[in-house]
């Protein structure tokens, strides 16, 4: 779906406005940003990866209002940059770096 594509909520079920994939390894992380009756926005962001049986794939789903989105993003950026600078500091952690390859982050070159 395009940034441009609103869609009227319909059926009872949440309008999605807009949905970045990024492919990473053997997950799929799905940002999605979504529309209420009173044309107001969440996020949900879902992991998807193959699980142990041939298609079937295992998803978790977090839900992310908009009161919250500074203090998740906050909490990420802190758990990261603690990971990197306290746990991790001599890692090189560029090597995990992605280009960006039309609607997806790949790790592939």
């Amino acid at each position: 779906m395009r940034d441009d594509q609103f869609n009227r909520y319909e059926g009872g079920q949440p309008d999605e406005v807009y949905s970045k994939r990024v492919r990473a390894g053997k997950r799929t992380y799905f940002f999605d940003v979504k529309s209420t009756r009173s044309n107001d926005y969440y996020i949900t962001i879902t992991e998807s990866k193959r699980g142990y049986e041939e298609g079937v794939y295992i998803k978790h789903k977090i839900y992310l209002y908009k009161e919250d989105f500074h203090k998740f993003v906050q909490g990420l950026n802190d758990a990261v940059d603690h990971v990197k600078t306290e746990l991790m500091p001599d890692h090189d952690f560029s090597q995990y770096e992605r280009e960006f390859n039309g609607d997806d982050w790949s790790n592939e070159g």
